[in-house]
């Protein structure tokens, strides 16, 4: 196996990771990243293969658990109880009832809500350039997520703040303020939600924490704690894709030259446009898995408990799959192979809906400024193993008609 050298935070992988992945796919099925001190794959179908993988998972095994210290235990409280984290036969029945609640026509019936957040967070966008993504990308999904959940819709700062604090845990940069931040995140967050699911409780009404509650599959149900984890995985991992697709998806068109007003004409269109968004420079780069017995894979035998990286954008831009990868092509035609949102039994419950807010909000948004363009070259934030833009200055011209409320 060949080890490959890349420091997540240099400059110019920060800003373009895509050479280092090239190499990387270079390597065969698997390569070590030294940094990392574990195998990775980069190829698609390695990726693919190791996420469908079931000798693969992401619980560590009970005699290997990490300690971990008392200053998070509030974040762990909450993180070790995700769905993301467990593994058959707790993720079976968590993910089971979760679908009971957040089913295809709960996330079909939100189109109307998606909408009108929308337009409202057009509405409020004056003078000739904002910064897109704090007045448009961020607050568009967890205005959702809020209405979804039946969250007070004033509530949305501070579940935006919740969300940063505590999503910055997966990121290089760590360090102990950041610990400390989420730690008190995740504190705040939960006492917020336990409150509020009291309440449905006692006051059941047409929202998905009612639903959660009711939820029950072959006579079991989700635990409060379990419930508190599943919403707070739905704002962060929701909040995270959405926003790093808009950010990262219109900054490819416009490098492109392409012109949105086209590629979001119709829905049909929309849908193919927004597949590409995600394949082309998708939010998370990298997702780990974990051996849970001695295996063998593409020549390397891991031991229980072994590590090894999925490289998801690097798979999305392999030429064995994707015809001229790096190139952002709306007319692909199979787009849809990629694996932003992973795979296997863990492929992201809240695709769908992320889906549902591009396709409805794009074109909302380049019907209101069809002439709208970047007002600055594009930066990436220091956040690996996640991809976003720092800022997003855009110049704004509007178009001779307005969306209005639905």
């Amino acid at each position: 196996m060949q080890e490959l050298s890349q420091d997540q935070r240099d400059p110019e992988f920060v800003q373009n990771p895509y050479p280092f992945y090239k190499r990387a796919r270079a390597c065969g099925d698997l390569f070590h990243w030294t940094e990392y001190g574990f195998p990775c794959a980069a190829g698609h179908a390695a990726v693919n293969a190791i996420l469908r993988d079931r000798r693969f998972g992401r619980e560590p095994a009970e005699d290997q658990k990490p300690q971990r210290p008392a200053h998070l235990k509030n974040f762990y409280a909450v993180d070790e109880l995700s769905m993301l984290d467990r593994e058959p036969p707790v993720h079976t029945r968590l993910r089971s009832l979760v679908l009971r609640a957040f089913t295809s026509r709960r996330i079909a019936g939100l189109t109307g809500d998606i909408e009108a957040i929308t337009i409202n967070l057009l509405d409020r966008m004056d003078g000739d350039s904002v910064d897109l993504l704090p007045c448009f990308a961020e607050r568009l999904p967890v205005e959702v997520i809020a209405r979804l959940l039946g969250v007070p819709g004033e509530m949305s700062d501070q579940l935006l703040k919740w969300s940063h604090d505590m999503v910055a845990m997966y990121q290089v940069r760590r360090d102990r303020e950041i610990e400390d931040r989420a730690d008190q995140a995740a504190a705040e967050f939960t006492a917020f939600l336990r409150d509020y699911v009291e309440q449905r409780r006692s006051s059941p009404s047409d929202d998905l924490i009612s639903e959660l509650i009711s939820a029950e599959s072959e006579g079991s149900k989700l635990t409060t704690l379990e419930l508190i984890a599943t919403c707070i995985l739905l704002l962060n991992a929701g909040h995270e894709a959405t926003v790093h697709v808009i950010g990262n998806g219109l900054t490819s068109i416009f490098s492109e030259g392409l012109n949105p007003t086209e590629l979001f004409a119709s829905e049909a269109t929309t849908a193919k446009t927004v597949e590409e968004m995600i394949r082309h420079d998708p939010p998370l780069h990298l997702f780990t898995r974990m051996a849970k017995d001695d295996v063998e894979i593409f020549g390397h035998r891991f031991r229980r408990g072994d590590t090894v990286g999925c490289l998801l954008a690097a798979a999305n831009r392999d030429p064995a799959v994707f015809e001229d990868p790096d190139r952002f092509n709306p007319d692909r035609p199979n787009a849809a192979a990629n694996l932003s949102f992973g795979a296997g039994i863990h492929f992201c419950i809240g695709a769908p809906l992320a889906r549902r807010e591009l396709i409805v909000a794009l074109p909302l948004l380049f019907g209101r400024f069809p002439d709208l363009t970047l007002a600055s070259p594009p930066d990436f934030a220091d956040r690996y193993h996640f991809r976003g833009l720092t800022t997003m200055p855009v110049t704004l011209i509007p178009g001779t008609s307005r969306a209005t409320r639905p």
